[in-house]
């Protein structure tokens, strides 16, 4: 990397699960660089959703990075995705014709439910099974696996932790880290930022600040797809040998079950 950027530049890992992301800096010039992103971030970045995208360049090894606007902001702590920013930013993102076409034509094609969960099912092992939470939870995703259907797919994130909240000094609002984006039920983000944020008695009033209302059908399919994110992580969480979040969201299944 450095005989492409040259030595005065200072490289940095940006941290992050793939390691494929860069803080890089040359006197005044800062980027945000990662290195073979999808083309989806070219769309992200026109739409406003993340950062400005500066520049893309392949190296002669086939990499190809991109460099986005290093912006002096900070995450947004939990007690702040009640907002209407918030609110106001993931309803453009489900609501984005230029980014759903775009993630099509990457070869995106809608999440089914019964997909979604049989790649759930292959992924979990023998002990996760075994446990009384996983397979009350199993039974409730098997149980309402036919009424969660939804036709009007739309980009999701399908991870609004609040980490991946960027605001920025001018209080642009961002959402950032796009690997895991579908084609699919914008129930998949609106109810994981419901149920890890925001107090049951206020769901209501976020929704209306999102533009929809809560009804049966829209209860259920944040439940189904919050029960099987969960069940997603205690797995994630027990392959990378942290027993405590293991157990954090094994406790967190009974309560997700009888909301």
């Amino acid at each position: 990397m450095e005989s492409f950027f040259g030595h005065d530049w200072e490289i940095v890992p940006a941290g992050g699960a793939t390691g494929e992301a860069f803080f890089a800096q040359h006197e005044e010039n800062k980027y945000f660089l990662k290195r073979n992103t999808s083309p989806f971030l070219a769309s992200l970045s026109a739409e406003g959703i993340v950062p400005k995208l500066v520049w893309t360049k392949r190296l002669e090894t086939g990499d190809v990075f991109t460099a986005q606007q290093w912006l002096n902001g900070r995450e947004l702590q939990p007690a702040e995705m009640n907002s209407v920013k918030v609110a106001r930013l993931l309803k453009k993102i489900h609501t984005s014709d230029v980014l759903l076409s775009m993630l099509k034509r990457l070869g995106k094609t809608p999440l089914k439910v019964s997909y979604a969960l049989q790649t759930l099912l292959s992924e979990l092992d023998a002990e996760v099974l075994l446990h009384k939470n996983v397979q009350d939870s199993l039974r409730f995703l098997e149980k309402n696996i036919n009424r969660v259907h939804y036709e009007d797919k739309v980009v999701c994130h399908c991870d609004v932790n609040h980490n991946n909240w960027l605001l920025g000094e001018n209080n642009q609002l961002y959402l950032i880290d796009w690997d895991g984006a579908v084609v699919g039920d914008p129930a998949i983000d609106i109810g994981e930022l419901l149920y890890w944020y925001i107090p049951r008695e206020d769901w209501g009033k976020w929704l209306h600040l999102y533009g929809v209302e809560l009804n049966d059908s829209l209860f259920l399919r944040m439940k189904w797809y919050v029960i099987r994110e969960t069940l997603y992580t205690v797995q994630r969480s027990k392959d990378k040998g942290r027993l405590d979040e293991v157990n954090k969201w094994l406790h967190c299944l009974p309560l997700y079950l009888t909301l």
